[in-house]
């Protein structure tokens, strides 16, 4: 079976960067990864690796940041008054925190550096400006139908 748009596969993966670090597998989460081909739901030099595969097949693929998580933005890189921070926690290089979006989304970001005045954000991906490289074994296709999202004024299906 040919995959395309629409069909719903069922994969188990390992994740790792060029150092040999792994990032994320099917392992870690206890089951294997699900998704529909063509709905954007994984990066896009992954979704195109599984379509090139049959079912039962194992490959290891490259890719490079373009087809993963894209380069580093530097305009994703924001200096926010400490005082926008919540006040119960004490702002540290490496911290994680979670910003609302006036869309109501919410988007992880990372404390980069901390002043007296001002905290450094980085609202870039952790894996922005990495290679990936995949480990994958492509369990089962189904059939499906992509169907099409409209999308409005006040759209949060991350389709536009």
């Amino acid at each position: 079976m040919t995959i395309k748009d629409g069909n719903f596969v069922k994969i188990e993966y390992t994740g790792t960067l060029d150092n040999g670090e792994v990032f994320d597998s099917s392992e870690a989460h206890g089951k294997p990864l699900e998704f529909q081909i063509g709905a954007k739901m994984v990066i896009p030099g992954f979704e195109n690796a599984i379509k090139e595969m049959k079912e039962g097949e194992e490959k290891e693929i490259h890719l490079e940041c373009a087809d993963a998580y894209g380069d580093v933005n530097p305009q994703m890189v924001q200096k926010v008054p400490r005082e926008h921070l919540p006040k119960d926690q004490k702002p540290e290089v490496g911290m994680m925190l979670v910003m609302g979006l006036p869309t109501g989304a919410q988007m992880p970001c990372k404390i980069t550096e901390v002043s007296d005045k001002d905290v450094t954000l980085d609202l870039n991906h952790p894996l922005a400006g990495k290679a990936l490289n995949f480990k994958l074994k492509l369990l089962e296709v189904k059939e499906g139908e992509l169907k099409k999202v409209e999308c409005g004024p006040s759209c949060s299906n991350g389709c536009c």
